[in-house]
């Protein structure tokens, strides 16, 4: 049954605020908030695809015509895939740890969040998403209660949860589970900046394997990015916490850190990001930190810079430039953006295709390569990512993952 749309501009009750105003949540009157308005009664519904006019539509949709195929399914499970909403919803499951640059809010003030990564699956990768906000950050608890739904969902979409717990959260649940798990705040960044670098590479005449990147942010997003970075060829890569690189000559490194320092690092660095930076080709921050100029002018020539911090990026673009042949930011409103909705509809949708078991680093890849061939012969130091407007964007890597999980055996359509 479809939900209630309220108008944004209305009270509770129904009726139009003045205009200018709006109410708060103790219901006095303050300054028009677009922001309020537009979320006011959710950004969501549900909606249904079937009409029920009449007796007979009504006997079709459910009881008695319902039961025939409940019985179908009973016998033969996969065709719930067929005659269910399965084989095109993800559950967007979250704890509220790690809501974008709010950190532990809780559940009910993530589902803000929640509901817009759900807009944007339908709206960018045709895909249903349903916002699930958990009452727990206990790791079992998570992973026992994700399984208990799954029955429900074709896909499972991890979001804003904290690390470390997020990388057993994620592989828990892919053991467990039949379908494709995916934390999008590390794979879906991994794979926009690995297409961006492609490019930038391509710009200025390198490969993956020529460069020396530099990662500031040992968190979800700069581990899954310095692993993903090196699967696709990258030279050498270094990742730095808030004590300075993850070497493996430090003594105060947690597991996930520690398997961190026996990949990367070729270049056996120490000490602090600044210094590291010296003679880097690529700097990519995900920490919200500061990088002084300095450290950015020590690096190599035609070096790129993709400072994804927002809203306020860990290098500015206009310092970046000084220095840089290719800035990025996380931002809208500088050219490269670095932005999770380029991968994550256009992913899911291509697994879904296919029903896909799960999410390979081969179909990652792929979707990086799509998403980095998308821009063509239109290549430049302003444009070496296209933008989550291109409508050529989401069939691209909806196809490029969907082959490639043929290609790798986890395809079951």
């Amino acid at each position: 049954m479809a939900a209630e749309i309220v108008n944004p501009r209305s009270d509770s009750s129904g009726s139009r605020l003045p205009s200018g105003t709006t109410t708060g949540h103790e219901g006095a009157e303050e300054p028009f908030d677009p922001a309020f308005a537009l979320h006011r009664g959710g950004k969501m519904a549900v909606q249904a695809t079937v009409p029920v006019r009449d007796k007979d539509d009504l006997s079709l949709a459910y009881t008695p015509g319902v039961a025939k195929v409940c019985s179908a399914i009973a016998e033969k499970p996969e065709l719930v895939h067929d005659y269910t909403w399965k084989s095109n919803v993800v559950a967007v499951v979250t704890d509220g740890t790690a809501v974008l640059g709010l950190g532990d809010i809780g559940p009910e003030a993530s589902l803000p969040v929640m509901e817009g990564k759900a807009i944007l699956f339908k709206q960018f990768g045709g895909v249903d998403a349903v916002p699930i906000a958990l009452a727990t950050t206990d790791v079992d608890e998570i992973v026992d209660t994700v399984v208990r739904l799954a029955p429900s969902f074709g896909g499972v979409n991890l979001e804003d949860i904290s690390a470390p717990r997020c990388f057993e959260i994620e592989r828990r649940l892919q053991e467990r589970l039949d379908i494709p798990v995916f934390h999008d705040d590390q794979h879906g960044t991994a794979v926009v900046t690995l297409a961006a670098l492609r490019n930038a590479a391509r710009l200025t005449g390198r490969t993956l394997g020529d460069l020396r990147a530099v990662i500031s942010g040992a968190g979800a997003a700069g581990v899954a990015i310095a692993k993903f970075l090196l699967a696709a060829g990258l030279g050498d890569v270094a990742v730095a916490d808030r004590k300075g690189v993850v070497s493996r000559d430090r003594d105060d490194l947690t597991p996930v850190k520690r398997e961190l320092a026996e990949l990367t690092n070729k270049a056996g660095l120490s000490g602090s990001l600044e210094s590291a930076l010296a003679g880097a080709d690529v700097f990519i921050g995900v920490s919200g930190g500061t990088v002084p100029e300095p450290a950015v002018a020590s690096m190599a020539p035609d070096s790129f810079v993709f400072a994804m911090a927002n809203p306020n990026p860990e290098v500015h673009p206009d310092i970046a430039h000084k220095y840089a042949a290719v800035v990025a930011t996380g931002r809208s409103d500088y050219p490269n953006q670095i932005n999770n909705v380029l991968a994550f509809p256009g992913i899911f949708a291509g697994a879904l295709q296919v029903r896909a078991s799960r999410i390979t680093e081969g179909m990652k890849i792929a979707a990086a390569d799509a998403l980095a061939d998308v821009v063509g012969d239109e290549l430049s130091a302003e444009y070496v990512i296209p933008s989550p407007f291109d409508e050529r964007v989401a069939p691209a890597v909806t196809s490029a993952v969907a082959a490639a999980a043929r290609a790798e055996g986890v395809a079951r359509s």
